[in-house]
């Protein structure tokens, strides 16, 4: 019968290895901030101070806060076994979070907790587990505690989170440079958690009192991935499936096309999100987005589902049914979700693609002859000039034979150089910042005669025709009160 022998991993290998797991710095706060949640806090500061001689970074809350013993159990790695069944407001899964989010970013990890006006702490230091190759956590004194940074912040009851010899924050600068760094940093880190938590932020997160957050005392803003202030986002007929006693809610939603945004709304989602990249499915845990911008190699992503987010929420006693990763970054639906998600792909495409296409589409239909035309014919899609444009008609008539095969030569020319890419490129990523037309108001009303002269050479001609061509041109689009007042102007 063989014999067992007992194998301990080295405490300095091992901790070097658990600080590549692959967090990012806002994947590691929000880690914490899960903790923070769990403790039902509902105000989480976090203050970067780099005045000192030791810059620090610390993570503050007004949660429950811990004893002593408490604190040194959550400083002990796999304080938690995933197996265990965890309360519904229980954001935590591997307990491992605290150590291996803090040990990505610092080798210097201190907990300091209030309870009841107590305060109790304890430190890993990695240098000191390097040295002794062992995992030993120190303890303060009951009068060294004061003398921790940010521990004077803290209220009756709360626990700060603090990170020193933040070996990877500043990328091995100094001075103005570190600043312009951490400062950026800083900024993902805001936008990571304003979509992370924005339900608890904006108080939607059930049985959970609203929470605020704030970096160096700034407020963090929720950012709402499905724009459901606006009146135009569509909100499709809710999806549940249900997996042994757990229930999963599907809420389906197409975004408003960009020119059903206000500018204020515009600059605020251009800011922090890109259509195309985070279309998919918004994975929720609890209230928690854990993974977004998905569909799971059930559909590829495109124009087609441009507009569409799925909001999925499952509860945490699936956890292993979605392989739920350490930084709580990934997860994968189960097979009775994803089929389910399929079919509400089918829906939703159709949807999407009427949206993102119409206002396209309108701009053909509301003129009775638009300059360019679009085919759909041999299974292809092409667009075109209009060759029967009155423009073109009228230049037409005044060419003789020769002249008309090169005006024709060279229309058909233009119509195949049309840059479909990089029109696709820029509109798909920039929508608002292409622009066809721009012009003063002199330049306006002596493009607006050309037109006229060019149209009715001379003759009277007619307002509403004029009015059809001018539209169809697109070129006054930004000018129609200018154009009006011409219009008014000549054909008294």
């Amino acid at each position: 019968m063989p014999r067992e022998h007992r194998l301990p991993p080295s405490a300095a290998s091992l901790s070097a290895s658990m600080r590549d797991i692959g967090y990012s710095l806002e994947t590691a706060i929000a880690d914490l901030i899960d903790n923070s949640i769990s403790a039902k806090a509902t105000k989480v500061e976090i203050c970067c101070d780099l005045t000192h001689s030791e810059p620090t970074l610390a993570i503050l809350d007004n949660g429950g806060g811990m004893t002593q013993d408490d604190v040194v159990a959550a400083m002990r790695h796999g304080a938690t076994n995933p197996k265990e069944e965890r309360s519904h407001d229980d954001l935590g899964r591997f307990g491992l979070g605290l150590k291996t989010a803090s040990f990505s970013q610092c080798r210097r990890l201190t907990v300091v907790s209030a309870q009841g006006g107590i305060l109790s702490g304890a430190e890993w230091d990695l240098d000191l587990v390097d040295e002794k190759d062992d995992w030993i956590v120190t303890i303060p004194e009951e009068g060294e505690i004061s003398e921790i940074p940010f521990t004077d912040q803290l209220g009756e009851n709360g626990t700060v989170v603090i990170w020193r010899s933040l070996d990877r924050l500043f990328e091995d600068e100094i001075g103005k440079k570190r600043d312009e760094i951490v400062n950026e940093k800083l900024d993902v880190v805001e936008k990571h958690l304003a979509l992370v938590f924005h339900r608890f932020l904006s108080g939607e997160a059930k049985r959970r009192k609203k929470l605020s957050i704030k970096i160096n005392g700034h407020n963090v803003e929720p950012f709402d991935p499905f724009c459901r202030k606006n009146s135009a986002t569509q909100m499709m007929p809710e999806e549940i499936i249900r997996i042994g006693d757990a229930t999963v809610r599907m809420q389906p939603y197409i975004l408003p096309h960009h020119s059903k945004l206000s500018a204020s709304e515009y600059d605020f989602y251009q800011s922090r999100s890109d259509f195309i990249s985070n279309q998919g499915a918004y994975i929720y845990r609890n209230g928690r987005l854990m993974a977004w911008g998905d569909w799971f190699r059930l559909v590829s992503k495109g124009e087609a589902t441009k507009l569409a987010r799925v909001q999925i929420d499952f509860p945490s006693t699936h956890d292993e049914l979605w392989t739920i990763d350490i930084k709580k970054s990934r997860a994968r639906p189960p097979h009775a979700v994803r089929e389910r998600l399929r079919q509400v792909i089918t829906q939703i495409t159709g949807r999407s693609t009427t949206v993102h296409r119409g206002r396209g589409k309108k701009l053909f239909e509301e003129i009775e002859a638009p300059v360019w035309e679009r085919y759909a014919d041999q299974g292809c899609i092409r667009y075109a000039l209009n060759e029967e444009h009155p423009l073109i008609e009228g230049l037409n008539d005044n060419l003789d034979s020769s002249e008309r095969r090169k005006l024709e030569f060279l229309i058909r020319t233009v119509s195949s150089a049309l840059p479909v890419e990089m029109i696709y490129s820029d509109f798909s990523t920039h929508p608002r910042e292409v622009k066809q037309s721009g012009a003063d108001k002199d330049a306006v009303i002596e493009n607006l005669q050309k037109l006229k002269d060019s149209l009715f050479e001379g003759s009277e001609g007619d307002a509403e025709s004029f009015r059809q061509v001018m539209r169809s041109t697109r070129l006054f689009e930004k000018y129609l009160d200018v154009a009006e007042d011409f219009i008014r102007e000549e054909f008294q």
